[in-house]
């Protein structure tokens, strides 16, 4: 028993306290206000130290490096929605319209950002390239998405939010220019303090889990369905984002991508942004509606975080195996092993 609690990931024990603690005492009111403001600061935090520690050449790499980029988008506005509409299609009269709207409106929405991100480093991979490519797929979402809501689902209004715009520009993309701007004083630190990037790599998720949770407690979404239904969701749920966590596994690999590379682009192209997604759908689906759309993008962000916590757990251990037994780095074209 104790050896299989050694073996258990303790930043996957963090996160289902994290959970927990969202379920017992949610943050509502003035608390909730605050933790919003968490969010805010560790999302720009995170940017900060990554905008300090990635060289300039690096970001054009990730800008350059077209394949990842495309394969990357391919997987986030292509593959999700014919996995969205044949899933929705399968499930007619299984489970209600609103709940399958859900499932497809999750399936047509932009990456995550921090999460994706901050995985990718974890699973030390190709964080530049992900940083490209989570911040085109938000900032190209917030047109592409409705676009795509109102050509497949029935909406009240159409159009994209220029506040969306705005938040992707105050929290994500100044936070890093300031961070390049601040990476001939203290890159150099931060490289020599790995434990301080980590607990910022981590904690970020740690506090958007606490806040996402929270938030679906205090509203009520939790209690909208049955057990059993709110268990079916999740289980398609899970079974979307395992097709999608496997299909861009295997064709990154089969495409001849780096370990680095593949790590992008299965922590970019499998995850879907809640944060970018609920005030999407307050805007294009009627008030009444909203609840029971959401529902399954809450369960399924709340699934993205654990199973690519472990995911990303497994990868980065690998690669310090790597490390540690060999000192020369992989090759562009090296393919992690099976």
């Amino acid at each position: 028993m104790f050896a299989m609690i050694r073996r258990v990931d303790r930043y996957l024990l963090l996160l289902i306290a994290t959970v927990v603690l969202a379920a017992v005492l949610p943050a509502r009111g003035d608390a909730a206000i605050w933790v919003d403001r968490g969010v805010n600061v560790a999302v720009a935090a995170l940017f900060l130290f990554y905008g300090a520690r990635l060289k300039p050449e690096a970001i054009w790499g990730g800008l350059s490096h077209w394949r990842l980029q495309a394969l990357i988008f391919a997987s986030t506005y292509l593959l999700f929605p014919l996995v969205g509409l044949a899933v929705t299609f399968a499930l007619r009269g299984v489970l209600s319209s609103e709940v399958r709207a859900g499932l497809l409106f999750l399936c047509l929405l932009p990456s995550t950002v921090q999460s994706s991100i901050a995985f990718t480093s974890i699973a030390r991979g190709n964080v530049a390239g992900a940083l490209c490519a989570a911040s085109l797929s938000n900032m190209l979402g917030v047109i592409i998405t409705p676009i795509l809501v109102s050509q497949l689902l029935p909406v009240a209004s159409g159009g994209f939010s220029l506040g969306a715009l705005e938040d992707i520009a105050m929290q994500i993309l100044l936070p890093f220019v300031v961070g390049q701007a601040l990476r001939p004083l203290i890159g150099a630190w931060l490289m020599r303090h790995p434990l301080l990037t980590m607990v910022v790599d981590r904690g970020s998720v740690l506090v958007v889990v606490y806040a996402a949770f929270s938030a679906g407690m205090v509203a009520g979404i939790w209690y909208q369905l049955s057990p059993a239904s709110i268990v079916a969701v999740l289980a398609v749920d899970l079974a979307i984002l395992a097709f999608v966590l496997a299909a861009t596994t295997v064709v990154s690999r089969r495409l001849g991508f780096s370990t680095q590379d593949e790590i992008a682009i299965v922590f970019c192209g499998s995850k879907k942004s809640m944060a970018g997604g609920i005030p999407m759908a307050a805007i294009l689906f009627p008030g009444h509606a909203v609840g029971l759309i959401v529902l399954p993008l809450m369960l399924f962000h709340q699934a993205q975080l654990f199973v690519c916590a472990t995911l990303a757990r497994r990868y980065g251990a690998r690669a310090d195996a790597v490390m540690t037994g060999s000192d020369e780095p992989e090759g562009r074209s090296g393919v992690a092993p099976a």
